[in-house]
């Protein structure tokens, strides 16, 4: 619980400093602050970043999925379900990506709330590529390890393992930022 009120708080603080200093420039001794400048902020900003969570399930196939064999590679994590529309509703859109950057970055799919039957279901009857793996309720559930409060939620994970940002919803602003963290990779 300590774990999930701390990666909560972190990323609500995150967010609201980021949303705060969105657009604004430091100044200095009266003076605006140079491109360097703003560069290291941002590179101090994302040192300051919470490391996701490490978490093991099974995948689609009955192998166990470990998130930390990812490092190296840009990571979305979708915590998803089959009963959920905006879910499936972004699917192309997601699969758009998922081919734009392959082999650049991975995509996990979290099931939440399907049986196993629904869930594998949902992954063919969608054609879904990517990494799928199953999220039990109960005892080994890591959605309040993530915070989960709606879905779908998307994290980007950068190659480190840290957390670069999130989504909640279906929303394009995703994909946007997607851009932006693959553009400077």
């Amino acid at each position: 619980m300590k774990l999930q009120l701390s990666l909560t708080t972190a990323l609500m603080l995150t967010t609201a400093v980021a949303m705060a200093n969105c657009g604004n420039q430091k100044v200095q001794n009266n003076q605006a602050a140079t491109p360097d400048a703003i560069q290291q902020e941002a590179n101090d900003t994302q040192e300051d970043q919470p490391m996701a969570p490490d978490f093991e399930l099974t995948d689609i196939n009955g192998k166990q999925f470990r998130l930390s064999s990812l490092r190296g590679k840009i990571v979305v994590i979708d915590f998803w379900g089959s009963w959920c529309g905006w879910c499936v509703k972004g699917m192309p859109e997601m699969k758009k990506y998922y081919e734009k950057y392959k082999g650049k970055m991975e995509i996990v799919g979290v099931d939440c709330g399907d049986t196993k039957e629904q869930w594998k279901a949902a992954v063919d009857n969608l054609s879904l590529p990517w990494i799928h793996v199953y999220n039990p309720q109960g005892a080994g559930d890591i959605t309040q390890e993530y915070g989960i409060q709606g879905f779908p939620t998307k994290f980007i994970v950068g190659k480190d393992g840290k957390l670069i940002t999130f989504v909640i919803g279906e929303d394009p602003a995703f994909y946007t930022t997607l851009d932006e963290v693959m553009e400077k990779e």
